[in-house]
């Protein structure tokens, strides 16, 4: 029996895939979720072969609770995003089902991971670079982090300022530092570069917070943000600072 859950906020697009497994007898669905908290629980009780998954989601969405995954299982999206931001999907050799969906689109979305399945490939999925990719025209709003079996969102607006640390990034907030296991230039990349700059490789910061700047050594600098946090500013951080605030 192949391991399968539904994760879902839609209960007709779950009922839709339901309907359409019924053909394959040998999928065994564990769990039905309605969102990425009870997908997450699922995941982690059941050990599932294969996730039906949907991406836009309230609470938590599908890219977000992934990332909350120590490992991945295999996933076919079930979306409705449009054919631009599906690309992203295509470079990353995911497959995906549009909604509405279709039986005959659904037939070769299992065949694709029955073939991964039988020989015993191991699931790839890069949820940076598929966040990168469907967020070229929007800002992140929200990051969520795990601390212990606690899920925590935070809001962009409460981040202070991002250091690197190893292959994490410490996330300061008013309320703590967080960790999250994803890079700088994703960050960079996905953060308002109206709100938050790239003043050093190891620091981002959050401009309005800015108090104070002083030199230190040769071309390099210290800020003061009125959270009390301090970062280093590089030569080449300081003109990008200096270009957003407008000196």
């Amino acid at each position: 029996m192949i391991k399968t859950i539904l994760i879902d906020d839609e209960p007709l697009a779950r009922s839709m895939v339901l309907e359409y497994l019924q053909q394959h007898p040998e999928f065994q669905v564990l769990a039905e979720c309605n969102d990425g908290f009870e997908g997450v629980k699922a995941i982690q009780q059941h050990q599932p072969d294969l996730i039906f998954l949907d991406i836009q989601m309230p609470k938590l969405t599908g890219f977000e609770m992934l990332e909350l995954l120590d490992s991945h299982p295999h996933i076919i999206f079930t979306t409705a995003f449009d054919e631009y931001a599906l690309k992203a999907f295509e470079k990353n050799a995911i497959d995906y089902l549009l909604k509405p969906i279709r039986p005959d689109r659904f037939e070769k979305a299992i065949d694709k991971f029955k073939s991964a399945f039988q020989s015993n490939t191991q699931p790839k999925l890069d949820t940076e670079k598929l966040q990168e990719s469907l967020a070229e025209e929007e800002s992140l709003e929200r990051i969520v982090v795990k601390t212990g079996s606690q899920i925590k969102i935070i809001p962009v607006q409460q981040i202070n300022y991002l250091e690197a640390y190893d292959d994490y990034v410490k996330i300061h907030t008013n309320d703590g530092m967080y960790l999250k296991n994803k890079t700088m230039s994703s960050f960079e990349k996905q953060l308002d570069n109206k709100q938050f700059v790239r003043v050093h490789r190891s620091f981002i910061v959050r401009v309005e917070l800015l108090q104070k700047i002083e030199p230190m050594e040769k071309d390099s600098y210290i800020a003061t943000l009125s959270s009390g946090g301090k970062v280093n500013i590089s030569k080449s951080g300081y003109a990008r600072l200096k270009q957003v605030i407008g000196l």
